[in-house]
């Protein structure tokens, strides 16, 4: 990483580390904005269709369970950006064998566990806010039983080495960005968590963008730091109540736009490029928010004409209305799982002496 490479209007400063190599050290959040009536517009946009796609999650009749769809296709493109890939259709076979007979190949495992992580992080911020500790939390699932999960990539802990970024193969030295070394990752952390739960004026959405810069120009851990940055951009939305439900796949966008997501996420450390990198991040949020609620009412449109020729037919067993949710959340269902799950629901018949 070349020290000329960052401007005096960088994010942060680019120095030597006490090992004598360079390295970027990030200035604590929030930065001076300059915000005109293009940026309020942008801003307004984005939250308008935020704002609608809410009101349509709260409209679900089993949130729970139609929402899984939304999950799968979060996790796939946002591990798609990792190269690592999965269809939608190897991961809803995977999770309704629960990995037994289906294809466990290692990259529909990493996905399976990205929505594993990402339900436990939607569940967790009821009761344990945005920190270190759930991030570690969220970072332990999302490495467990992969490919070098349980040795060099630490699951579940920050890194105690120094990682970068940069063409496979490189050296330290030739990489294009070099995170602070590990003995900075305290004052990082607590920096932008105090950012999170302070009480800067930044609009919810702009505060989203911040923060998951800042989470990937720290990096961490070793591996996952990209894919637990853009899942937590998803757990902000929803613990700030941008979100009724998490039916947002920003993800999509950044797949779509990898080369501009990157290059404006360097921009922004090398020269203090902020605006640009906001408005880019709104243009994703208020597109795919967009998307999202065309197809939330086409899923509550399908789902209320199967519920409603359910209701029309004759002798239609109860449990009918339980397959039609499953297939809705999972459109692979094993005769032999479903059976187990009905007979739960079943009440116990009283023991005879």
């Amino acid at each position: 990483m070349r020290p000329e490479s960052f401007s005096e209007r960088s994010s942060g400063s680019c120095r030597k580390t006490l090992e004598g190599y360079f390295a970027f050290y990030p200035a604590p959040l929030p930065p001076m904005l300059e915000v005109d009536w293009g940026l309020m517009a942008l801003i307004s946009q984005a939250d308008q269709a935020m704002g609608e796609l809410s009101g349509a999650g709260q409209l679900l009749p089993n949130p729970h369970l139609l929402i899984r769809p939304y999950l799968r296709r979060e996790a796939i493109l946002s591990s798609r950006i990792e190269d690592t890939h999965a269809e939608m259709d190897q991961l809803a076979l995977f999770e309704e064998e629960d990995g037994g007979s289906a294809e466990r190949t290692p990259d529909v495992q990493e996905v399976a566990n990205y929505v594993r992580a990402l339900e436990s992080g939607l569940q967790r911020v009821g009761e344990l806010p945005i920190s270190t500790r759930l991030i570690k939390e969220l970072h332990a699932i999302l490495l467990q039983e992969v490919r070098g999960g349980e040795s060099n990539k630490t699951p579940g802990e920050f890194r105690r080495s120094q990682n970068w970024i940069g063409p496979k193969g490189c050296t330290l030295n030739e990489a294009t960005f070099v995170p602070p070394p590990h003995y900075e990752l305290d004052a990082c952390l607590g920096a932008w968590e105090n950012f999170i739960h302070g009480n800067s004026p930044e609009p919810t959405l702009v505060k989203a963008a911040l923060l998951h810069y800042q989470f990937e120009v720290i990096h961490p851990f070793l591996d996952g730091n990209g894919r637990i940055g853009r899942l937590l951009v998803t757990l902000f939305l929803c613990e700030r109540g941008c979100l009724s439900q998490p039916l947002l796949y920003l993800s999509g966008f950044f797949d779509e736009t990898r080369e501009e997501y990157y290059r404006l996420l360097l921009a922004v450390s090398q020269r203090g490029a902020w605006r640009e990198w906001i408005e880019y991040f709104l243009r994703g949020i208020r597109l795919q928010a967009r998307r999202a609620l065309i197809d939330t009412q086409n899923v509550l449109k399908q789902y209320e004409f199967f519920r409603a020729k359910l209701k029309q037919g004759k002798r239609v067993p109860h449990e009918a209305a339980r397959i039609l949710d499953h297939v809705f959340a999972n459109p692979y269902i094993s005769i032999a799982r479903h059976s187990q799950r009905v007979w739960s629901f079943l009440p116990k018949s009283p023991t005879r002496d």
